[in-house]
């Protein structure tokens, strides 16, 4: 019930200004957390090399603007429905997952901390059917609590991360729908490591032992944030899974292909992804070290 308050309460500061704030907090951020800011330099810097520095900077600032606008934007959903929602978002490839569904398997969708997440599942759910959506639980119990709480008022169900396999294996052969971002950082006992901006990635090999485990349909969704304030949501055709017949080649090789999909849309629009995660905190010499 306090957390419901705090929404409503929030929700009554117009959205402008809490945008208006968003920017400047996000600004203060930049500023205050040097230890961030220079995870977000960095990362940009190795990942576009032959950008100039100024250039640099002003993504590194963009990229904490975007993640504000998030929170900022977030105390709205709860209130989306059918007939308010095009005057925040817009779909595009809401065919491809029809489509998908179709199949009766059960449908995996990926995506990344790109644009605004969050408003996106809601947009698809609304439209469609609720679905789950697989995430890291929150250290502090009432971010938990709200956050999970917002993704229940459109129907969509939360479900940790740890020890999620089966669970999502039986949801998918009831022809459920499950959405994962896979664009974090792993330990080197939990993950495979694939090319991500020229640089090895830890990354989560989960997704593509689903895919090739419950042989459901594979899309890519990704929801940007538009100039005029607006969103995009972009469901990608199906992903075609390679199926060698060896479990570990497969797994390696799809899950570069997601992760290229995901790099080839921060290349596209490189403001709205999260440079200050340590995204290669993971090093190759440590599994090295440890064999």
């Amino acid at each position: 019930m306090k957390e419901r308050f705090v929404i409503n309460l929030i929700r009554h500061v117009p959205l402008r200004v809490r945008r208006t704030l968003a920017f400047f907090l996000a600004r203060m951020s930049y500023y205050v957390s040097l230890k961030h800011r220079l995870i977000a330099i960095h990362n940009l810097m190795r990942s576009f090399p032959d950008k100039p520095l100024r250039e640099i900077i002003h993504l590194a600032k963009e990229s904490y603007v975007a993640s504000s606008i998030v929170v900022a934007d977030f105390f709205d959903i709860p209130y989306l429905n059918k007939d308010n929602l095009h005057r925040w978002i817009s779909i595009e490839g809401l065919d491809n997952y029809m489509e998908a569904c179709k199949a009766g398997k059960g449908v995996l969708m990926f995506s990344a901390h790109f644009g605004n997440w969050e408003i996106g599942n809601a947009a698809l759910a609304i439209m469609t059917r609720p679905f789950v959506f697989v995430y890291r639980v929150f250290d502090s119990p009432i971010l938990e609590k709200t956050i999970t709480g917002v993704r229940a008022s459109y129907g969509n169900i939360s479900l940790s991360k740890e020890n999620a396999m089966r669970p999502m294996i039986r949801l998918l052969k009831k022809g459920a729908t499950i959405n994962i971002l896979i664009d974090q950082n792993v330990a080197w006992y939990e993950g495979v490591f694939v090319d991500f901006f020229g640089r090895k990635a830890c990354t989560t090999p989960g997704f593509a032992l689903l895919a090739l485990h419950t042989k459901a349909p594979v899309l890519p969704v990704f929801t940007r944030r538009l100039p005029d304030g607006r969103y995009l949501l972009e469901i990608g055709k199906k992903v075609e899974i390679v199926r060698s017949g060896n479990r570990g080649v497969d797994v390696l090789i799809n899950t570069q292909n997601f992760t290229k999909i995901i790099e080839d849309k921060i290349r596209q629009y490189p403001a709205q992804w999260l440079w200050f995660h340590q995204r290669w905190k993971t090093k190759l010499c440590q599994v090295i070290q440890k064999g």
